[in-house]
């Protein structure tokens, strides 16, 4: 190989090996760009009243899915789990206004932290009426806006 040679396959394998690379340079930063849906994601309570809550070994984290409208039904319905029993109902909502109805949960006898956290939860959820998303954590608000809930969306696959 001649020197001119030699130094422009230097040159297109370095100008190669710099756009590949950075081709492939993916940030936490940009997952945190684009905010998750609120319905038809698994969304995790991490806090309640910014209190972080507990996960018991053997239970079910606490968590929330907002399924999309049933066009037969024309209802809105969510399920998830307090931490202990199963939790169903309804919601309603617009651009920053959210709301539960029709809240009900199994009976299953819960432990000491998880019958608290339950009791909490379902309290909190009866009295949201705002929501925001940043990225993959939606925040409930009370009428005040005032944070009551921190949940993180959570890819199951």
């Amino acid at each position: 190989m001649k020197p001119t040679q030699a130094m422009t396959y230097a040159a297109v394998m370095s100008a190669a090996l710099t756009l590949g690379g950075c081709a492939g340079v993916h940030s936490s930063a940009d997952d945190q760009a684009v905010d998750e849906p609120l319905e038809n994601t698994y969304w995790k309570l991490v806090a309640l009243d910014e209190q972080p809550t507990p996960v018991v070994g053997g239970k079910r984290e606490a968590h929330l899915v907002l399924h999309s409208q049933d066009s037969q039904t024309q209802s809105s319905r969510m399920a998830g789990s307090t931490g202990c029993n199963r939790l169903m109902g309804e919601y309603h909502h617009d651009e920053h206004e959210l709301s539960f109805d029709r809240l009900a949960t199994t009976r299953m006898a819960c432990p000491g932290e998880v019958a608290t956290l339950e009791r909490d939860f379902l309290a909190t959820l009866n009295d949201v009426s705002g929501w925001q998303i940043e990225g993959k954590t939606l925040t409930l608000t009370d009428e005040q806006g005032v944070s009551r809930a921190r949940l993180e969306a959570v890819h199951l696959y």
